[in-house]
């Protein structure tokens, strides 16, 4: 595929990720207006480069005029919250909105992946409105914690270095560095009440600074 045609496949994804990205961002933006807990601490988005494509599309024997059918993570929107049980609460919203459909969910934070990889991954078809008429198209939505992604960061980077096989040292050190995180996680929700006051107390009070400011 030349350098035009991936451009002209890759544009509805594009124009997917800029939609979705504000859309949920406007997800947080409700419920800072309503002055509660926002279960979305921030949304990040991207395209999957051409090269990453490529690659995996060979390493899962994915031909290439196949890829709008079998991958589904070109288009990608991560959601971060900053504790495990707001994964839920996300997840539950996400499956009432009736502007895409979910085709598949996979949780890996329940079913951890043998690496320590913890994450709840939506799958989604997004219509995409062109000039041409509706183009369906999947998107993969995974919503983890802060701790997770710091994790999975980490992974990823590792993952280019050593092409997935890492050395055993290396291997034991990321499966506890991942037990750890959880550990932070699990402890931060014992205190979520008294964070999500301090938040709140925080808020309120920045607020009225501000105000008195104007």
């Amino acid at each position: 595929m030349a350098m035009a045609d991936w451009d002209e496949f890759l544009t509805p994804y594009k124009q997917a990720v800029d939609e979705l990205k504000v859309k949920l961002k406007g997800m947080r933006a409700q419920f800072e207006k309503e002055h509660t807990h926002s279960p979305i601490e921030f949304v990040t988005g991207r395209v999957k480069p051409v090269a990453s494509i490529i690659e995996k599309a060979a390493m899962k024997g994915i031909p290439l005029d196949r890829l709008e059918e079998e991958m589904q993570d070109i288009a990608g929107l991560r959601m971060m919250c900053q504790f495990v049980d707001d994964i839920k609460i996300v997840v539950g919203l996400l499956r009432r909105r009736n502007d895409f459909r979910i085709v598949e969910e996979k949780d890996y934070i329940s079913n951890k992946k043998p690496s320590g990889y913890r994450s709840y991954h939506v799958i989604i078809e997004y219509p995409v409105q062109t000039i041409r008429g509706e183009k369906k198209i999947l998107a993969e939505i995974q919503i983890r914690t802060l701790a997770m992604n710091f994790w999975a960061t980490i992974e990823h980077s590792l993952n280019y270095k050593y092409k997935g096989r890492f050395p055993e040292e290396i291997n034991m050190r990321l499966k506890r560095a991942a037990e750890a995180a959880f550990r932070l996680d699990e402890e931060m929700s014992e205190i979520r009440e008294e964070i999500q006051e301090a938040q709140m107390y925080f808020t309120k009070n920045k607020e009225q600074a501000d105000q008195k400011s104007q």
